[in-house]
């Protein structure tokens, strides 16, 4: 006899039990290695980001000792080229709170010669026979890109510039001619 089919479809249902745990966490697998990759990649960004910044602040640094060897160097016009780059380097997003500090610090000696000018190896004469100040416009440049330079750093430190500051940084370089 050959068998014959039967007339009407027969259902099988197969009971089976909730998914191992490990059969759950085999089909996780892919998602975990995607997040793996994302946390690693994020890793990454911020690695080269913080890199970038280290090396921009050291080319800061360099450029900084440049300027106030200049500043320091005794030659007035080096000097006022330092403080004008000085002044530049401050403005700068690199320049925190300690090196804005560092930036007015020096600053303050053309700073201080503009404000005292005849207590500097002078003895004090009486009021009446005090002679006017006398600069040379390579001393009144410098005192100008000092005062420029103070008013940069006040300006981002939040302090507030005294006044004689604020007038000299708004005179006008004397002109160098020859």
């Amino acid at each position: 006899m050959t068998p014959t089919p039967s007339p009407t479809p027969i259902e099988v249902f197969v009971h089976t039990g909730p998914a191992e745990w490990w059969q759950i966490l085999a089909a996780l697998g892919p998602l975990a290695v995607l997040l793996g990759a994302l946390v690693a990649g994020v890793i990454g960004w911020r690695t080269l980001k913080q890199k970038a910044e280290a090396d921009n602040r050291a080319e800061w640094w360099k450029r900084t000792q440049w300027a106030l060897d200049a500043v320091y160097s005794g030659d007035k016009k080096r000097g006022t080229i330092g403080l004008k780059v000085l002044k530049v380097l401050g403005e700068s997003e690199l320049a925190g709170a300690g090196e804005l500090a560092v930036l007015e610090a020096a600053s303050e000696k053309p700073l201080e010669r503009a404000a005292h000018p005849l207590t500097h190896g002078a003895r004090a004469l009486p009021a009446q026979v005090q002679p006017e100040p006398v600069f040379d416009d390579d001393d009144r440049a410098m005192q100008i890109a000092a005062a420029q330079l103070r008013e940069e750093t006040d300006r981002r430190l939040g302090k507030v510039t005294p006044g004689w500051v604020t007038a000299l940084a708004r005179e006008q370089p004397p002109s160098h001619t020859g």
